[in-house]
């Protein structure tokens, strides 16, 4: 049996969460059973976002910093891969480029398809209330609007200092 497991990072160590439980839970799979992780990436849309006088306007990234973000986030997830293919797992590595009115959870989701997906594994922030309603929770979204089981993990939260 094969498992294609999709694992959307969004560069934070929170967002890695998911990956590191994936790591540990590949190890103790069943030797025969190949797992095949497919790390995906995506990138905001393509442009500065100016403040001129009142008003915000986007100015397109040139076609070099284009290249440049797609290099830079792909130079990412092969990293964060570095500990998967060391247990022998088979990795690749997606960038995709979200388009304005499209966000990240949809993104997520049209992939889930593309890449043949049994499993996504997600980390959450695990924001409630007002905050998850003004930032909305792409975790949910991928929950909600995807087809293949979800695996969310938590990321674990920070204690805070006392001073």
């Amino acid at each position: 049996m094969s498992e294609r497991i999709l694992i959307p990072l969004d560069g934070s160590k929170v967002g890695e969460t998911a990956l590191h439980y994936v790591e540990e839970m590949v190890s103790k799979l069943v030797p025969e059973q190949t797992v095949e992780v497919i790390l995906l990436q995506v990138l905001s849309p393509p442009a500065h976002r100016v403040k001129i006088a009142w008003e915000i306007i986007d100015v397109p990234y040139t076609k070099e910093e284009i290249v440049l973000a797609n290099q830079k986030a792909m130079d990412y997830l092969n990293k964060a891969g570095e500990g998967l293919r060391s247990k022998g797992v088979t990795v690749e590595c997606v960038v995709k480029t979200a388009k304005r009115g499209i966000d990240s959870a949809e993104k997520i989701i049209k992939a889930e398809g593309e890449v043949n997906a049994n499993l996504v594994a997600m980390s959450t922030h695990g924001r409630g209330g007002l905050s998850r309603w003004a930032f909305g929770s792409v975790t949910d979204k991928v929950l909600r609007g995807g087809k293949v089981p979800v695996l969310v993990v938590r990321a674990k939260r920070r204690k805070k200092v006392k001073l």
